[in-house]
């Protein structure tokens, strides 16, 4: 099992700002087929997503930043208010 669950694949960076996003949502930010690329991803711990992404894209990972959600990762729906 993943310790990484992806909230959103391929999104706008904006989703990032949502304050509704648990507050271990990040925002990883990768190269792919020449055009930078977001997901939204949940996880405890940052080196999970490090090394989810690290073993996918190696040199083309570029950026893991915390999003600005608020919510409590336990309470937290999966949905994202808009």
């Amino acid at each position: 099992m993943s310790k990484v669950k992806i909230i959103r694949e391929d999104c706008d960076k904006s989703f990032s700002e949502n304050k509704s996003l648990p507050n271990n949502a990040y925002l990883v930010t990768y190269i792919l087929n020449d055009g930078v690329k977001y997901d939204l991803v949940q996880s405890i711990k940052v080196v999970d997503i490090f090394d989810h992404y690290y073993d996918k894209y190696r040199t083309d990972l570029k950026d893991i930043k915390q999003s600005a959600g608020t919510a409590n990762p336990k309470l937290w729906n999966g949905e994202l208010n808009d």
